[in-house]
């Protein structure tokens, strides 16, 4: 039996968006246990020249449920207001993600298969189908930004593992 679009992007993005909602946690608890200001670590980066902690989570939404959101409207823009500044805010933004990937059947995403979609950003526009747009740009976009909040956390000395990125895996019973 073939793989279907929807087995081949929501079941990773839902573990991915899960994972985050894990380091999220992980992170506020250590804010918590080093008497740490939360600012410390939501605006925490990699590199001067990489985007904070808050960004890479919000992405990690923008790509998953986002993503779907474009697909229907057959164009995705990234969203450029400022990520979330505290936790809760973190939260809810992959919440909404969670909500809008839960309510997209696998019927819908078969449909759009082939169908025209474009990445937009301002007057740059990149076209793909549909599929090609989720598996080739959407994907991997969400797996860079969970791997590198995960990152952050890493260099900033908190108690974060592979296991912690894996989140919860689709195990046979």
């Amino acid at each position: 039996m073939p793989l279907s679009l929807h087995a081949a992007f929501v079941p990773g993005a839902l573990q991915m968006i899960g994972t985050t909602h894990g380091l999220i946690d992980k992170a506020e608890a250590w804010c918590s246990e080093q008497g740490s200001e939360p600012a410390a670590l939501i605006g925490a980066c990699l590199h001067d020249e990489m985007l904070p902690f808050a960004y890479q989570v919000k992405s990690v939404a923008d790509h998953t449920g986002g993503a779907i959101e474009g697909l229907r409207a057959g164009v995705f823009s990234p969203h450029m207001e400022a990520p979330p500044q505290d936790f809760a805010g973190l939260r809810a933004k992959l919440d909404q993600a969670i909500a809008t990937l839960e309510g997209v059947s696998e019927d819908e995403l078969e449909a759009k298969i082939g169908a025209p979609m474009f990445f937009q950003m301002r007057e740059f526009k990149m076209p793909f189908t549909a599929d090609n747009f989720l598996l080739s740009f959407s994907q991997p976009n969400f797996y860079f930004h969970a791997a590198t909040a995960y990152d952050i956390l890493r260099m900033k000395g908190l108690s974060v593992g592979k296991r912690d990125f894996l989140g919860r895996m689709r195990l046979s019973t």
